[in-house]
């Protein structure tokens, strides 16, 4: 069975609904048909306060059915093998799906697996968490509310990850809990962190290492989770310098799991076979597939040199559109991004360093404020503001 559409879109998440949107409101949503198998949308930003008690799950979830644009035809169902010389699509069904042009947007998957022993802990053990799901977000401030002093784990995988600031989000909130209900000086908070510093751009990492060190929180870095023995209290780590392995005990352990690009896409003629392999290979500014001038990418799935946010996806949302536009005209893109991305870093209840830069680690602030002092207009904004512009505003197509 084949069906053909003149623009379809592959993922109904923050990427794919906001193009979708976009798109709509120039070519007619009968033109566009869109891939996503799921029946919930989730704004996932808000998890990181989820763990820490400031918000409900629920308040995360919508239907999907509600962010589908009008027109838009919407394929429930998963994309199995991408065949760009054939400008197709098969479907887990077996449906073939033709296109003029394509949006790759499926983002990325979570590989609970990937850890030994981590979805057995995060089943069975409360003291085990993780913000990085809808499930399991709310179980981080049960475990929260539990830890009566001790040593507290805080980890970030040798992967790609999405939210790249949020392994750390919920080690302040943490720190800031104890500290709050007088069990600081009972307990330690580490970070077993891959990168060799707190924070990617050098002067982020400059104004949160001070933070660190006047809240003696020991950072550890290099490391990357393994391994977690449950029954034991234990997480072993490797060094990735040095190839040796470290376990240490825990009373609390909040674990960013490994993350990677979906299999169909890793392989495909899309995919980058630079380091990190399988991820989309688009130009950094266009957005346009190296391999296939019909095909353009946005959101986490793309090898882009910054981080997976919904804050990237909002910048690249609009060069995707009118680039791919001029493409069906015939045209070269000339749309470019610029690599900005944004990280809510939230060092204390109240309190957020906002983090905006974009390629080559520029600063690209939003606000006459400087960007390097914790702030509570900014965890103003974060509560209040982002979750509006996201659900009313950006998967409207209208920021």
């Amino acid at each position: 069975m084949t069906q053909h559409h003149k623009i379809v879109i592959i993922g109904g998440g923050t990427a794919g609904i906001t193009v979708a949107a976009r798109l709509a409101d120039r070519v007619g949503g009968d033109n566009i048909a869109l891939i996503e198998p799921s029946e919930k949308h989730y704004y996932q930003p808000m998890w990181t306060l989820v763990g820490a008690g400031v918000a409900t799950a629920e308040s995360t979830e919508k239907n999907e059915a509600d962010y589908i644009p009008d027109g838009v035809t919407w394929i429930k169902d998963w994309a199995e093998e991408l065949k760009p010389e054939e400008n197709a699509v098969v479907l887990k069904s077996g449906t073939t799906v033709t296109y003029d042009a394509l949006v790759v947007a499926p983002g990325l998957v979570t590989k609970w697996d990937a850890i030994d022993g981590l979805v057995n802990a995060l089943e069975h053990d409360p003291r085990v968490a993780s913000n990085y799901s809808f499930k399991f977000a709310p179980k981080t401030w049960e475990a929260m509310k539990s830890f009566k002093g001790g040593t507290a784990l805080f980890t970030h995988p040798a992967t790609p990850i999405k939210c790249g600031g949020a392994p750390q989000k919920i080690m302040y909130l943490f720190e800031d809990y104890l500290r709050k209900h007088g069990l600081r000086d009972k307990s330690s908070v580490d970070a077993y962190f891959q990168g060799g510093t707190i924070f990617g751009v050098p002067a982020f990492a400059k104004a949160l290492e001070p933070i660190l060190e006047a809240r003696d929180i020991h950072f550890h870095g290099r490391y990357d989770l393994v391994k977690i023995d449950r029954e034991k209290s234990e997480a072993t780590f490797l060094h990735l310098d040095e190839g040796t392995e470290k376990t240490v005990h825990y009373d609390f352990l909040h674990v960013t799991p490994k993350m990677g690009p979906p299999d169909f896409m890793a392989k495909s003629a899309f995919a980058t076979t630079e380091a990190p392999t399988g991820w989309m290979a688009v130009d950094i500014h266009t957005l346009q597939s190296k391999a296939f001038k019909n095909v353009f990418g946005l959101g986490d799935v793309v090898a882009l040199p910054t981080a997976k946010t919904g804050a990237a996806v909002r910048k690249q949302a609009p060069a995707v559109v009118e680039n791919l536009l001029s493409v069906l005209e015939g045209k070269e893109p000339t749309k470019k991004y610029n690599g900005y991305t944004s990280c809510p870093l939230v060092t204390r209840f109240g309190k957020i360093i906002m983090a905006e830069f974009g390629y080559d680690d520029v600063l690209m602030p939003s606000f006459p404020l400087n960007p390097m002092r914790e702030r509570w207009s900014m965890w103003m904004v974060k509560l209040f503001v982002l979750p509006v512009l996201y659900w009313q505003f950006m998967l409207r197509g209208k920021a």
